[in-house]
């Protein structure tokens, strides 16, 4: 990921593509079985879908609980917000008219298999990362940075893992 100095209130994001050998209906179980999300990430620790939701829908509310060596352990309600079976899941953390981030996985038929890409957003609402923020304004491009740095590193660890899965 190469420097842009933007800051938090540009909603920085971050995309990571990969091809898949296995077809967008085998990929989509896996992306849309959020149950299986934590094991493919060092700080996504726990989901649960809320109010009686069994599976991804425009509206329903999951639970993630994370934990971060530098911003310690706390919990958000995610909300999808698009939900296209084989195409396209997507949602918005905390409050979906004003996300501290969200969140998407598209899916593409592609050459006999599937591209799958994950994109993130930080922001516009406020997140943990904005008090990191509030506490040292003069570094805000870097901790935001860091922090893009960091969801890089996590999809393409975590596309890798759907690979493996969805190829086996």
């Amino acid at each position: 990921m190469e420097w842009t100095g933007a800051r938090y209130a540009d909603k920085p994001t971050v995309e990571v593509r990969t091809w898949i050998d296995a077809t967008p209906d085998r990929v989509w179980a896996l992306v849309s079985d959020i149950a299986v999300m934590p094991t493919m990430s060092e700080e996504l620790q726990s989901v649960e879908w809320l109010d009686g939701a069994e599976g991804p829908a425009v509206g329903a509310r999951f639970l993630g609980r994370s934990r971060h060596d530098s911003f310690g352990e706390w919990s958000t309600t995610s909300h999808v917000i698009e939900c296209e079976p084989g195409h396209v899941l997507a949602w918005a953390v905390e409050d979906p008219t004003d996300p501290s981030a969200v969140w998407r996985f598209r899916l593409r038929p592609q050459d006999g298999g599937t591209e799958l890409s994950e994109w993130m957003q930080l922001g516009p609402g406020r997140s943990g990362l904005s008090f990191a923020i509030d506490t040292m304004p003069d570094k805000e491009q870097k901790i935001v940075f860091v922090r893009l740095r960091e969801f890089e590193r996590s999809i393409t660890s975590t596309l890798e893992q759907i690979k493996q899965r969805a190829e086996a």
